[in-house]
């Protein structure tokens, strides 16, 4: 059971990156998939989740109006896409499928997957 994001690297502010969320060992159609970060020195802040049919969204404030989260339930991927990116959203971005009656921040989650890196420059 394990997630595999990809996709990060290094923009300048006002740049794009699409994120991807991909399952293995398990079907991702079924779950809740969320998106977490961690900045250096700061605590990990959950950023956006989507509802397993794709139905519902959330995104957190700082995020709302610049990412999109969306799924593709038949080729099993997970999409974050980061438009007007700035340096505050330097960070390691996780995403993580959720089980059952969640909650964004604490879950109880199914599965993390490792990070993907995503440098913003000024």
């Amino acid at each position: 059971v394990q997630l595999q994001a990809s996709g990060g690297g290094l923009v300048q502010a006002g740049g794009s990156l699409r994120l991807s969320c991909t399952a293995s060992g398990f079907t991702l159609d079924y779950y809740a998939i969320g998106w977490f970060r961690q900045a250096p020195g700061k605590e990990r802040e959950g950023v956006s989740c989507i509802s397993s049919n794709g139905g519902s969204t959330y995104y957190v404030d700082s995020v709302k109006g610049r990412f999109t989260l969306s799924r593709n339930n038949a080729a099993i991927t997970v999409y974050l896409q980061a438009d007007r990116l700035i340096p505050e959203d330097t960070a390691i971005y996780y995403c993580v499928a959720y089980s059952g009656n969640y909650n964004y921040k604490t879950g109880p989650f199914h599965a993390w997957g490792q990070g993907t890196l995503v440098t913003v420059s000024s």
